[in-house]
């Protein structure tokens, strides 16, 4: 982990309240998809952490949704501007667990970490599976891109205005040998009880510092408590406990 100064390459819309920001700088220290930076906004006290959704060379993109006053000053910067962030937290998907065919489950701002992963799989050679799940068919974004990677993509609507009517749980295939997800919380408690084998979820917490040392985002597992910035935010489903 060390802070990096990114300048930003480009910052657009890319569907109803999400933005994509693509940005220059020292991106060694981000070496499994599922890692995210934290960046340091201007006025704000807290960092902003988000997730990694892909990396070439200097290049990094991320994908981020106008949640509140953060996020919305974020849409404004323009291309050139420089942004400090926290760069390589979190430990990361594996993928040497993935098996043949692994399956990918993501929901909304949870997808873009799933986007570097498949890259990685399809790399390796693997069927990768993916399902994206949105509320509504103005929400849907990288679509396309994850169909250009060689994946099969199903995509569920809560609505139903677009693909599959439901959510994620819906489209979950009969064959896969692995699964990773990212998403909101009751999400992930629905994959968990729906799928048949292991994998790999990915947690959104709010994080105070985003390095381990404020203790903000634990949470008790199977093997003790853990910090979701630093022993996560990746953890394998045999060892999550879910509280009420």
């Amino acid at each position: 982990m060390k802070e990096v100064l990114f300048k930003i390459l480009e910052n657009k819309k890319i569907a109803k309240d999400i933005y994509e920001m693509k940005l220059s700088g020292d991106t060694s220290d981000i070496t499994r998809p599922g890692q995210f930076i934290d960046l340091k906004l201007d006025g704000f006290y807290l960092r902003r952490p988000i997730s990694v959704c892909d990396l070439e060379g200097d290049q990094l993109t991320i994908i981020y949704k106008i949640l509140g006053n953060g996020t919305e000053a974020m849409t404004e910067y323009p291309a050139g501007k420089t942004v400090p962030a926290l760069s390589g937290l979190g430990n990361g998907y594996d993928t040497a667990l993935s098996g043949s065919h692994p399956l990918l489950i993501g929901g909304g701002v949870g997808i873009p970490p799933l986007y570097l992963l498949a890259r990685e799989l399809r790399k390796e050679d693997k069927k990768v599976s993916v399902i994206l799940g949105f509320n509504v068919e103005d929400e849907i974004f990288y679509l396309e891109e994850f169909k250009k990677l060689g994946c099969e993509v199903a995509v569920t609507t809560v609505d139903g205005s677009f693909g599959i009517q439901g959510f994620v749980t819906n489209a979950i295939p009969d064959e896969y040998s692995f699964f990773y997800t990212c998403g909101p919380e009751p999400m992930l408690k629905a994959v968990y009880k729906a799928t048949k084998t292991s994998g790999q979820f990915s947690f959104e917490a709010r994080m105070g510092c985003g390095f381990g040392a404020c203790m903000g985002c634990s949470c008790k597992t199977l093997t003790g408590y853990k910090r979701i910035c630093v022993d996560g935010p990746v953890m394998m489903k045999e060892e999550i406990l879910w509280e009420d």
